[in-house]
């Protein structure tokens, strides 16, 4: 079966991310924002988006190709500086349909936040939240800064995929039961 990324970025850690995922896999990497790729031309989906505000940045051109996304296996891994928890499932849930949601399996990466390269205005609304964040450490993180990058952790995104290319024959469904076996969190 093949496959490709689609990826959204906007500080570049997703980038990276599915960088290492196409040097781990050979799949191809498209830009989502970019024209000159299909969707559709694709057996299975890789979809990478950072977590901008709560919301996957990924999320207006995953609705616009709904129905091709969900035509076939897919998995998305999200990158953001919050771990894996209900908190970054219902920040997926709430910017995704749920149909979408259940379909495709969830991988989330730590990603990078350093403060010289955010806008003034992220930069500004991070100090705000990190002023009101409860939590002392996310706090810090908010206003300091972060850098989780690790090139091991795409290793179950790359395990996802190699199932996905070792499914025999063309038949989506194959696809499907390929992945069955794995967890899905989101």
């Amino acid at each position: 079966m093949n496959g490709a990324i689609f990826y959204a970025s906007k500080y570049g850690s997703t980038l990276e991310y599915a960088g290492w995922i196409a040097d781990a896999t050979g799949l191809p990497v498209y830009d989502a924002d970019e024209q000159g790729s299909d969707p559709a031309d694709s057996d299975f989906l890789v979809l990478g988006s950072p977590i901008i505000y709560y919301k996957l940045l990924l999320s207006r051109w995953m609705h616009r190709n709904l129905d091709v996304i969900l035509s076939k296996p897919a998995v998305l891994f999200t990158v953001s500086g919050a771990p894996a928890g209900k908190k970054l499932d219902r920040w997926i849930r709430d910017c995704l349909s749920p149909a979408l949601v259940r379909h495709m399996h969830h991988v989330a990466l730590r990603g990078r936040q350093n403060p010289k390269d955010l806008t003034w205005f992220d930069r500004s609304m991070l100090i705000v939240a990190g002023l009101m964040n409860s939590d002392r450490q996310a706090a810090q993180e908010e206003m300091n800064g972060f850098d989780y990058m690790d090139r091991a952790s795409i290793q179950p995104i790359v395990d996802l995929i190699k199932d996905l290319q070792a499914a025999n024959g063309p038949d989506q469904q194959d696809g499907l039961s390929a992945l069955a076996g794995h967890e899905h969190p989101a």
